[in-house]
């Protein structure tokens, strides 16, 4: 097995986030396609089992695999799996279906690079959060409220669905905290193993509560193998990744860009309408980021 040149692991390290951001928008894609054949839990369900076997496969071809050190590491991945996937993905997913805009559950849910700052600051932690860094976390929000007002329009508001979408906030959010803070650096392929059977171990007896059933087309699985072998593996393996190596304020600050760049993926492959406000939104939106990241 060749080990990779400095070059070509520094080249791999600074497009980590690009790509983090590529994966992570496509996200609306999948949810396009499957959000009318099956509910929520079904299909994070199977997706969660499906994922689980991908890894399953890609440890035993890659041999070698270092596995989390202590029942304590096991629990807090457990904790984590059920914080990041089935907290965030179940509660973003419950909410839309329940009937809240699209767009309004993406605003809620970033909020996370603020709430994170917020924290960070409060509790006084050695990732101190600048001014400059603060500017840009804020522009950033003023950057998606623009993205995103056309697409927080219609839809039903409902109690329950704005508690799910802030459920999901609150999971993704105290997921990156928890990890920061409690998960030892580990093969990112068993990390996720663990993390996707604790997800599982919470989505599968929510399924008895959903009246709807899985309607299996091309258009689901389509949705599925997206969701399995781009979003999971490659997505989730890239989000702790990035956790693990940078500062919490500047990874989350990466969310801010998911927004703008689905709407410039839903612009390219459904022909949506991109208006002047969002442009400048989007304008906004990668200024935050340099400014946080560089602060």
């Amino acid at each position: 097995m060749t080990t990779a040149s400095p070059r070509g692991a520094s080249l791999w390290l600074r497009s980590m986030p690009a790509l983090f951001v590529l994966i992570w928008s496509t996200g609306f894609v999948v949810a396009r396609l499957g959000m009318p054949h099956a509910p929520p839990m079904g299909f994070l369900s199977w997706r969660f089992a499906l994922s689980i076997v991908a890894f399953g496969a890609w440890i035993a071809w890659a041999r070698g695999v270092q596995w989390p050190r202590g029942r304590a590491q096991w629990l807090h991945l457990a904790v984590l799996g059920t914080l990041q996937h089935a907290g965030y993905l179940g509660g973003v997913w419950a909410a839309v279906k329940l009937g809240m805009p699209a767009g309004l559950t993406a605003l809620i849910v970033c909020l996370q690079p603020v709430l994170t700052a917020t924290w960070l600051s409060w509790r006084g932690t050695q990732h101190r959060v600048s001014a400059r860094q603060w500017m840009g976390l804020w522009l950033g929000l003023g950057g998606l409220t623009l993205v995103l007002w056309h697409r927080m329009q219609g839809g039903t508001l409902g109690t329950g669905s704005l508690l799910l979408a802030l459920g999901a906030l609150m999971s993704i959010t105290v997921g990156t905290l928890y990890q920061k803070r409690f998960v030892e650096p580990v093969d990112v392929r068993s990390a996720n193993l663990v993390q996707l059977a604790a997800a599982l171990l919470v989505t599968l007896p929510l399924t008895l509560l959903e009246h709807e059933t899985v309607d299996w087309n091309a258009q689901l699985w389509s949705a599925m193998a997206w969701s399995v072998l781009v979003l999971t593996l490659g997505g989730s393996s890239l989000l702790y990744l990035l956790i693990q190596r940078g500062a919490a304020t500047e990874v989350t600050s990466l969310l801010y860009l998911v927004p703008p760049c689905t709407a410039l993926m839903a612009w390219v492959g459904f022909g949506e309408v991109i208006t002047p406000s969002m442009w400048l939104g989007m304008a906004l939106c990668a200024t935050a980021v340099f400014l946080v990241r560089r602060g």
